[in-house]
């Protein structure tokens, strides 16, 4: 794995999120339940940014539609509650689609990310 550090460990503490470059991607940090979460700052929906997501229990939900994530592994928990008249028609041409989750360690004091091959 291609390792990259991305920040200190001090500079995101529990319960905070941070946006930062990868590799030329946007990845959002969480510390979450002590653990660090890496996904692409994009939900795969439409395209929404996830940086002011809610975070609830080990999922991120889409701040546009409400889609929720799980932080572990990007799987759809829940896909967006559209409308009744919008929703079947969307739900033709936007299919469920996983969140890109990368993998995060901690070492020496700081957080590192691999984004290789995603």
């Amino acid at each position: 794995m291609n390792w990259i550090k991305v920040l200190s460990q001090d500079e995101l503490p529990e319960g905070e999120r941070r946006v930062v470059q990868v590799a030329g991607r946007d990845v959002l940090l969480i510390h979450h339940a002590g653990q660090i979460h890496a996904v692409e700052n994009r939900c795969p929906h439409l395209g929404a940014s996830l940086a002011k997501g809610k975070v609830e229990e080990d999922a991120i939900i889409c701040p546009r539609h409400r889609s929720a994530f799980d932080l572990r592994t990007g799987d759809v928990k829940e896909w967006s509650p559209w409308p009744p008249a919008v929703g079947k028609m969307l739900g033709v041409v936007l299919r469920e689609k996983a969140l890109l989750v990368f993998p995060t360690k901690m070492e020496a004091g700081d957080i590192w990310a691999n984004v290789e091959g995603r």
